[in-house]
C-alpha cells in the first residue's frame, strides 16, 4: 500500500518576491505541500527569460524550482508594479521576501504597513543575518564560514546556509498559518540564513564531527576508506553494526572502535575488497555502507 502525500498547505496562497536560491527553494517545498504558489519577479532584461539571477547561474535549478509556480513580472518601483503587487497580496495568505529590511520599507512592505492593510497576511522575511545585521552584505559562503563549516580553501560541497534557510522558511509558513488559526491575524517571522548555517553546524560545535568525534573519524566503523576499486562510506557506528564489521574484517567483535589497531585492521580489510564485494557484505551482514567511484 502506497501512502498518499500529505497536502497540509492545500488552499493556501503564497506569494514570493524572493530571488536566487533560498526563497524559490522554500516555495518549491510549499508547492510540494499543496500550496498555490505565485512568484513576482522584476521584468526580465532583453534577451533573458527571467530577471532571477538563478536563471543565469544554473538554469536547470531555476526550472525545477519553478515547476508548478505561477510566475509574473512587475517593476515594483512603478505605480503599475505596485498595483500588480497589491492585487496579489489581497489574495495571499503568506508573503515570502528576501530583501533587506530597508528595501522592503522603500517598497511599502514593512511589517507594520502590511499588517495594517492586510491583517490576515503573514510575512516570512528571509535575511542574511538576524536583527541589526540584516542590512549586512553576505552570501551562503560567508554564513558557512561564520558557522565553522569552512576550514580550508576547498569549496563546500553544497549551499548549506541557503538550503537550510529554505527549510526554515517553509517551516515558518506552517508556523504562521498555525498562529493565524489561533489569533485570526498574520505574523512576521524572520529567517536568517546565518542562523540556518549555525543550526546545521551544531554537530560540529558539539564535537560529533570534529576529528576526535565518533562521526568525525575517531570511530573506525564511521569513516570513508579506499577500497580496491573506489571508496566506501562506512557507517557502522552502533555497537551491533561495529561488531559485524569487525567480524567481517577478522577482528574481535568487541574490538575498541577507537583503537589504532582497529582502524588499521578495518582499513586493511576494506582495501582488499572490491565495491561489489562490499555491497554484497552490506546485504549479507546488514552493515550500513555505500560504495562510490574513487574519482567521484
Amino acid at each position: 500500500m502506497s501512502l498518499q502525500p500529505l497536502q497540509p498547505l492545500a488552499q493556501t496562497r503564497i506569494l514570493s518576491l524572493a530571488l536566487n536560491l533560498p526563497g524559490p527553494a522554500a516555495l518549491l517545498r510549499c508547492r510540494d505541500m499543496g500550496a498555490e504558489c505565485t512568484k513576482l519577479e522584476p521584468p526580465a532584461p532583453a534577451g533573458h527569460a527571467s530577471a532571477d539571477p538563478m536563471a543565469v547561474y544554473c538554469a536547470p535549478a531555476y526550472v525545477q524550482m519553478h515547476e508548478g509556480v505561477r510566475v509574473l513580472q512587475a517593476h515594483l518601483k512603478t505605480p503599475e508594479g505596485q498595483a500588480a503587487l497589491h492585487t496579489e497580496l489581497e489574495r495571499s495568505d503568506v508573503l515570502i521576501t528576501s530583501f533587506r529590511p530597508s528595501a522592503l520599507a522603500k517598497l511599502g512592505l514593512g511589517w507594520d504597513a502590511l499588517q495594517a492593510r492586510y491583517p490576515r497576511l503573514s510575512l516570512v522575511r528571509i535575511v542574511g543575518a538576524a536583527g541589526a545585521r540584516a542590512e549586512e552584505a553576505g552570501h551562503d559562503l560567508t554564513y558557512q564560514a561564520e558557522a565553522g563549516l569552512v576550514s580550508s580553501t576547498a569549496m563546500p560541497p553544497s549551499l548549506y546556509a541557503d538550503m537550510g534557510g529554505a527549510l526554515v522558511a517553509s517551516e515558518a509558513v506552517l508556523q504562521a498559518l498555525l498562529a493565524r488559526a489561533r489569533s485570526g491575524r498574520g505574523v512576521c517571522i524572520e529567517v536568517p540564513l546565518a542562523d540556518a548555517a549555525q543550526w546545521l553546524a551544531l554537530p560540529r560545535h558539539w564535537g560529533l564531527t570534529a576529528p576526535g568525534g565518533d562521526t568525525g573519524g575517531a570511530h573506525a566503523g564511521y569513516r570513508v576508506y579506499p577500497c580496491a576499486d573506489g571508496l566506501v562510506a562506512l557507517a557502522a557506528l552502533e555497537p551491533h553494526f561495529a561488531a559485524r564489521l569487525c567480524e567481517a574484517a577478522g577482528l574481535p567483535p568487541d574490538a575498541d572502535p577507537r583503537a589504532a589497531a582497529t582502524h588499521e585492521g578495518v582499513a586493511r580489510f576494506v582495501q582488499g575488497q572490491s565495491r561489489a564485494a562490499l555491497d554484497a557484505l552490506a546485504q549479507a551482514r546488514d552493515i550500513p555502507l555505500y560504495t562510490l567511484n574513487g574519482g567521484a
